[in-house]
């Protein structure tokens, strides 16, 4: 059997080192935003190229706590509209919710599957005040073209960045670095994975930063002064040690996905399985690698027989959900035939070589 993702194997390389990380984060006698969380902040901020990086419970309420500092700090109000994908998780569209704002939802482009510039500008209109950008499976969206458009009408251009560690443009530029602010997940199955929960948000204001800082721990800007209704959402001590053990080889791992998505671009040959748009550039860190087929129960039947493990993301859009009952007149034809076809095959920086030749020949069989 071939897994879709073995967390344990990619996680055994440094089970030594988590377990000294766990011995000084014991005798340390500090356990929440101690050393640990203050030194990633510093190295993530560095690795994405920004100065501040604030370290929060989840990916999730990394988004949520963008949305409202920028309420707090006025450049967004209650009520104002923020443009979405229609086919991204249904976090992104749960932190616009959560804070109070509306979301858009336009249909992605679709070779790239990411936010279509040409849509975003179809749906603009007074109330429109920010786009959320989803660098969804891995892939940057075409931020030069969403920035123009962004400064031109006076919008906020962020970032879900939970699928994206690393990846970058042609300029260099990280994930995190790209919109006014980026919201990331450190959850276990990502590039960047904890052993638990955990989120980060990146940006270069000083102010948003500040803000958001304090939002995580019940809006205190120091000991017992709250200044804002904040809630209680720390990047965990314990967490942040591991990340800091993990994020060195970040960068290697990522050309690993690389590599067998090369493989499976230049040797899965079946006209039966559609393969994902990629120009070979650095833009795609492969979070996933997606693949569509017409018959995706059959195809599913045809991999577990074959025992090659695969997910599906994602199979229900989220204006079908009942949590977002408000969007399920909304017309978005191509999302939702994508979520009919949509497959995620085998991609791991531990994945063997004849292991991916066996995804192959069993792809190229079907």
């Amino acid at each position: 059997m071939i897994p879709f993702l073995n967390l344990h194997k990619i996680n055994r390389p440094y089970e030594k080192a988590f377990k000294q990380s766990f011995d000084k984060f014991l005798a340390s006698g500090y356990y929440v935003l101690g050393s640990a969380v203050k030194e990633f902040e510093k190295q993530f901020a560095a690795y994405c190229g920004v100065k501040h990086c604030v370290g929060v419970g989840n990916g999730l309420d990394a988004l949520t706590l963008i949305l409202k500092a920028y309420i707090k700090l006025g450049k967004l109000q209650k009520g104002d509209k923020v443009i979405v994908a229609a086919n991204t998780y249904i976090a992104t569209i749960l932190a616009v919710k959560q804070a109070g704002l509306q979301p858009v939802l336009v249909e992605p482009d679709e070779k790239t599957f990411n936010l279509n510039p040409a849509a975003v500008e179809k749906h603009l209109d007074r109330s429109v005040k920010a786009v959320l950008v989803t660098h969804l499976y891995g892939k940057l969206a075409d931020m030069i073209t969403l920035r123009k458009i962004s400064n031109k009408n006076n919008l906020l251009l962020l970032a879900d960045a939970a699928q994206a560690h690393g990846a970058e443009d042609v300029n260099g530029n990280k994930a995190g670095s790209l919109a006014d602010a980026a919201g990331f997940s450190f959850y276990p199955s990502k590039n960047l994975g904890a052993l638990g929960d955990g989120g980060a948000v990146t940006t270069n204001n000083n102010k948003l930063a500040t803000v958001i800082s304090q939002l995580r721990n019940y809006g205190t800007s120091s000991k017992y002064v709250n200044d804002y209704v904040g809630v209680n959402s720390r990047l965990d001590e314990l967490q942040a040690g591991f990340l800091l053990e993990k994020l060195p080889n970040l960068d290697k791992d990522n050309t690993r996905r690389r590599a067998i998505a090369k493989r499976y671009l230049s040797e899965i040959k079946n006209e039966k399985i559609k393969l994902p748009f990629w120009d070979g550039s650095e833009n795609h860190v492969f979070h996933l690698f997606v693949v569509r087929v017409k018959n995706r129960a059959e195809f599913c039947g045809y991999l577990e027989k074959n025992e090659i493990g695969f997910l599906i993301h994602y199979p229900i859009p989220p204006h079908r959900q009942k949590a977002l009952q408000a969007f399920s007149n909304c017309n978005f034809p191509f999302t939702e035939k994508i979520s009919q076809e949509v497959l995620s095959i085998p991609m791991s920086p531990v994945l063997k070589e004849e292991e991916v030749s066996k995804v192959i020949a069993i792809l190229n069989a079907y």
